[in-house]
């Protein structure tokens, strides 16, 4: 009897055991800011900053809050003006859409953020991820703003350094005549380097809890956690994460938290990591005091395992054949792109984008495609086709941000060359700032079509341009790419397909594949 109730005993313990998810962080080694993440039944969903990309606003989706899928954008692009047609010098970089605030209420998805260029707050909802988003706009700019839905009314928090909150009209259509408008705390001025911002809040319990980032003068960006038992009440502050993580001086800082089914609690949290862009991190959150502590002890964690069964792959980057006749999730256009000058199905199993607007260069060429790159280290290549290209056309692959590498094809009244360039921004006299282009290579094309690599390596920040005549043997050359995360564009580096022109419109590339691995 004693070995029959031994059996079932393990037996029923083999039955309860709960499959866990192993957690090393950083989760996707690539460009995936400003997030918030919600529940809504087994489901988790992330949104983050895209900027001036489009379309904007990512959603990804998981159910082990490890495996992260790209599944939804809540936008194509903000406006069809100057700004993100890319016209009269005017450009979106290092602003666009910012902060999302994702929520779950009355059945619908909410979206909130800032369009800095337009000095705006947008509001998108939606009944299902992947159906489309409603939108309206107030005309005023809530900085790093949070949703927070309370006896059906609703509150938007925001701000830096003082941080705010303001009523909302109960549909979100604007802000509610005669309600809540104030400072809700002020954090303090002096050994602050950046004072609070990215607020996220939440009523849990008892408590109202208000989540920032600020940055302490000789230290790391560090999450602070604030909090009262009123809604409108006094706060007291309380360090939540701290620290340099993964061998970097960079603090992990500015996120979300959030509960599973089981009753475990998690955070979702960044980390600025050079040229790859700001890297989303995992933290587990212990409630002490009534304090949610994130990591360990309130030192970000490398790794861990996760109370959730393991479920799928990642899917943020990819690389693509150009089969389809519908472009992957994984792309987006450097602001808006001229939807009839690019195409899928004009020459099948190939992506051709032809020249509709007059380009300086890059940064105000329209229709350039651009996907994430992956740390520690990746190499993307491309196929391209430039036989269609005019006189004054270029098209290729380019380590994009603010100080770039392009390698690619131009045509010039000599004929088809081969090229690359690095260009970037130089300090003057004055603080003032040039653009400057050094040429690396200039050569007569051996054939119209080419095989074109980067190969980055985000531990040095270095980026290497490669070309290849046959696909086989690769030439790289000798002067890497210092890579940069520059503000002035805000955004991790992207590999972008690219094809301007700078005298004559219609010409165009074909690119065959995308590979990044």
């Amino acid at each position: 009897m004693k070995r029959i109730l031994l059996l079932c005993a393990v037996l029923l313990a083999a039955a309860c055991a709960r499959p866990t998810t192993h957690c090393v962080n950083p989760l996707t080694y690539t460009d995936i800011p400003d997030n918030d993440v919600i529940r809504v039944g087994d489901d988790f969903y992330m949104v983050s900053t895209t900027m001036y990309y489009c379309p904007g606003a990512p959603v990804m989706q998981s159910r082990d809050l490890v495996h992260w899928r790209l599944v939804d954008y809540v936008y194509d692009c903000l406006e069809d003006d100057d700004v993100y047609n890319l016209r009269n010098g005017a450009n979106a970089y290092g602003k666009g859409q910012w902060a999302t605030s994702l929520r779950y209420e009355n059945g619908r998805f909410w979206a909130l953020f800032i369009a800095n260029d337009q000095r705006k707050t947008y509001i998108y909802s939606t009944e299902k991820i992947g159906q489309p988003w409603t939108r309206s706009v107030i005309d005023r700019p809530f900085h790093d703003a949070s949703l927070l839905f309370e006896d059906g009314r609703v509150y938007v928090v925001w701000g830096n350094g003082e941080i705010h909150i303001t009523e909302l009209e109960p549909d979100l259509t604007g802000i509610k005549e005669g309600g809540v408008d104030q400072v809700l705390f002020t954090s303090p001025r002096e050994g602050y380097i950046l004072r609070a911002e990215g607020a996220h809040i939440y009523h849990i319990g008892d408590w109202y809890y208000v989540l920032v980032i600020d940055w302490p003068a000789g230290g790391v960006r560090t999450e602070t956690c604030w909090r009262s038992k009123t809604l409108l009440g006094e706060y007291e502050p309380k360090t939540i994460l701290q620290g340099a993580f993964d061998g970097r001086g960079d603090g992990v800082a500015q996120g979300a938290i959030f509960e599973t089914k089981r009753g475990d609690w998690y955070a979702m949290m960044f980390q600025d990591h050079g040229g790859v862009g700001r890297i989303p991190t995992l933290q587990p959150v212990t409630w002490v005091d009534g304090w949610p502590i994130l990591g360990d002890n309130t030192v970000p964690v490398k790794e861990f395992d996760v109370n959730l069964s393991p479920d799928g792959e990642d899917y943020v980057w990819a690389s693509d054949e150009f089969d389809s006749d519908k472009l992957a999730l994984v792309w987006q256009w450097n602001h808006k792109p001229l939807d009839g000058c690019w195409s899928l199905t004009e020459r099948p199993g190939w992506l051709r984008l032809t020249t509709g607007q007059l380009a300086t260069g890059l940064p105000d060429a329209r229709n350039t495609l651009t996907q994430r790159t992956v740390g520690p280290k990746c190499i993307s290549t491309v196929l391209v086709d430039g036989s269609g290209l005019q006189v004054g056309d270029f098209a290729g692959l380019s380590a994009f941000q603010s100080n770039r590498g392009d390698i690619g094809l131009r045509r010039t009244d000599a004929g088809l060359e081969l090229y690359a360039i690095h260009e970037g921004a130089q300090r003057g006299p004055g603080r003032t700032m040039t653009r400057v282009q050094t040429e690396l290579l200039s050569v007569p094309a051996a054939s119209p079509t080419v095989w074109l690599g980067v190969r980055y390596d985000f531990d040095k920040d270095q980026a290497w341009l490669r070309y290849s005549w046959d696909g086989d043997a690769w030439t790289e050359l000798d002067t890497p790419l210092q890579m940069r995360f520059s503000l002035d564009y805000f955004t991790g580096y992207r590999s972008a397909l690219y094809c301007y022109s700078t005298q004559t419109l219609g010409g165009h590339a074909d690119f065959d594949w995308f590979h990044q691995e």
